[in-house]
């Protein structure tokens, strides 16, 4: 089984985030699972003294689930033009694992969900530049900007409820496990 693991970028428990990577298991193919990544919030702030000491056992089990994924799906919402700090802090903790960093050659896709027009469009660049930098294998096209996701997704069912978007996620999803390898 093809496994895609989501990050998280949002910490809000009802996010829009949240509810577009929750929808996402239901819009793969069958022979595809859909899992959520430990949060990037239940990460300390990166401290290259911590690291020091011992691999924390949140960045382990992290580390872990990244690792047992065969492509990673980043979906976030855009703060101030740029990504959340929880979503840096655990690339950051997860770049300084040497030799074994487990996001070096990773397919990876990135989803930006605001209620805003732009959709979190300001965001996609930074983190592409972040994720250069370790090695992955960046999906560039077709960009993923939820825009006006608040009429888009129902998050309390974790639903996709436009069916345009639906669709385009869909499509996105196939072409992600194709550009995988899968």
């Amino acid at each position: 089984m093809t496994r895609i693991g989501v990050l998280l970028g949002s910490s809000r428990k009802r996010s829009l985030s949240r509810a577009a990577a929750l929808a996402a298991s239901g819009l793969v193919a069958a022979g595809v699972r859909v899992d959520l990544l430990p949060h990037p919030d239940t990460l300390p702030h990166f401290d290259q003294d911590l690291l020091d000491e011992g691999l924390p056992p949140s960045v382990a089990a992290l580390a872990a689930e990244v690792t047992a994924s065969d492509l990673l799906l980043i979906v976030t919402p855009e703060y101030n033009w740029s990504i959340p700090g929880t979503l840096k802090n655990a690339i950051d903790w997860l770049s300084r694992l040497k030799p074994d960093n487990p996001l070096e050659n990773k397919p990876v896709a990135i989803w930006t969900v605001s209620p805003g027009l732009m959709g979190g469009a300001r965001a996609h660049e930074p983190i592409r530049h972040i994720l250069h930098s370790q090695g992955m294998r960046i999906m560039a096209r077709p960009e993923v900007q939820i825009s006006g996701a608040a009429k888009k997704i129902d998050v309390d069912g974790a639903l996709i409820t436009d069916a345009a978007t639906s669709d385009f996620l869909r499509d996105h999803l196939a072409r992600f496990l194709r550009f995988g390898g899968y």
